[in-house]
This record gives structure tokens, C-alpha cells and sequence, in this order.
């Protein structure tokens, strides 16, 4: 495989592992401020970047910003949050356009982000973006939440027995859900992705999730097609035709 694609592999790993990473620092995080006026909504953006980095195995660094959003019913709506969004992002880009200025979502000014890496090195490319959810085949998140402390569940929960899941775009047309489960068998690590995480799989391995983003019920379609929208507007201000 070549090199690029090599990348791009590795890069769908990491991706990954940092979703796996940022869920569960959002479901703890949630259930630790949980019933309180600084309750957490159960949706999260993130957004990657990489840079340069040729000491680096595949030549690159990762870099994973994020925003959290207190409790409120508007937050709790994700496709509704991802639509908000992506016209914040397009009245954004206007309005920074119109003052003769370049809007970026990592900031100085109409930031998209309020936690992880804000400030990337200079020259750091956009390659996607994701949210997070504590929703899952569990239940609502508010839900589940309430489980937890009443006792209703049948058996003892915490926060790190509760599932949550991510689903990811990224600029090479990769579509990624993750399942972060902690009860799963071991080596199952609840990753569907649209192209291979393995830069040495045969050519012709059939992928089943080469159409992820058109399976799943209407709800997640429709997730997928916000979250398209908000990418699509993001990769073109930010790559502005050039090649992702």
C-alpha cells in the first residue's frame, strides 16, 4: 500500500482511539456534574487536524479539539445541534469574510471548540469531524443517568459500565462509528468504518460498512446527513478546492 494511504489508515486508528478516549471522558464528566447547574448535555463536537510531523511514524500528528455544551432541551437534539451549527459556521464565514477577515473554527474569534487542542501548530490541516453522544442502545442518556442513581438498572452501574458512541468524517471520505462498549468480548473494538483501518488487508476484502452512512434507521441516516452538511461546509471553507 502506498504511502499516503498507509496515513490515512493509521490516521482512521487514531481517530479512533482518541473518540474512544474523548466518550469517556464525556460520560465521566457528565455523570460527575450530573443534576447540577452545571450539567453537560449528552452530545459533543470534535474536530481534527493534523500537522507535520516527520520524526513521527506516518510523518503526522493528530490533533483533537472538542466542545461540550451544557444541559439544555436544545442540546439534547443532535441532529437539530448539527444543523445549528452548520449555519453558525456558514454566517460565520460570511460575516469574517465581509470584515476582510478568515473565520477558523479553532478561533481567535467565533471559536467552535471550548476544550482540548485549541491551538495547533501553525499550518495544521483539517481532516474531519465527529461527535460524540452518551446516547446508545441503552437508553437516553438523561435516562440512563437516572438509572444510575436509583437503583433501577437491577444491578450496580457506574459511569464506566454505560456505552456511548462517535461517528466521523473525515476529508478522504471515510465514515466512522464507533460503539464504545466496556462490557464487549475482548477484540471486539466496535469500530465500523467505510475503509480499511488495516493498510495490509488484501484488495479484494469485502468491507460490510462500505455503506455505513445508508445504514441503520432513519434517525441515524439523518444524524449522518447533518453531520455531512456541517463537514461539507467546513472542508470546503478550509481546503478551499485544494486537495483534502
Amino acid at each position: 500500500m502506498p504511502g499516503q494511504a498507509r496515513r490515512w489508515a493509521d490516521l482512521r486508528v487514531q481517530v479512533a482511539y482518541r473518540c474512544r478516549r474523548l466518550n469517556t471522558g464525556h460520560m465521566v464528566e457528565a455523570d460527575q456534574r450530573h443534576d447540577t447547574r452545571e450539567a453537560l448535555g449528552p452530545h459533543a463536537l470534535m474536530l481534527f487536524f493534523v500537522s507535520e510531523a516527520p520524526a513521527e511514524p506516518h510523518g503526522y500528528l493528530l490533533h483533537t479539539a472538542y466542545r461540550l455544551w451544557l444541559a439544555s432541551p436544545e442540546s439534547e437534539d443532535l441532529p437539530r445541534l448539527l444543523a445549528d451549527l452548520a449555519e453558525v459556521v456558514r454566517t460565520n464565514i460570511a460575516r469574517a469574510a465581509s470584515a476582510g477577515r478568515r473565520w477558523h473554527p479553532l478561533g481567535p474569534d467565533a471559536s467552535m471548540v471550548n476544550g482540548g487542542d485549541m491551538s495547533p501548530p501553525p499550518g495544521a490541516t483539517y481532516v474531519g469531524v465527529g461527535v460524540s453522544t452518551l446516547d446508545s442502545d441503552q437508553g437516553r442518556w438523561q435516562q440512563v443517568a437516572r438509572t444510575l442513581r436509583d437503583g433501577s438498572g437491577g444491578r450496580y452501574l457506574s459511569a464506566f459500565d454505560l456505552k456511548g458512541q462517535c461517528y466521523v468524517l473525515l476529508t478522504d471520505g471515510t465514515a466512522l462509528h464507533l460503539d464504545r462498549d466496556p462490557q464487549a468480548r475482548i477484540g471486539v473494538d466496535g469500530i465500523r468504518c467505510t475503509k480499511t483501518l488495516d493498510p495490509d488487508r488484501p484488495a479484494y476484502w469485502h468491507n460490510p460498512h462500505a455503506n455505513l452512512t445508508e445504514q441503520g434507521d432513519d434517525a441515524t441516516r439523518e444524524l449522518w446527513r447533518r453531520l455531512g452538511m456541517l463537514h461539507h461546509t467546513l472542508t470546503s471553507h478550509l481546503h478551499g478546492g485544494r486537495p483534502a
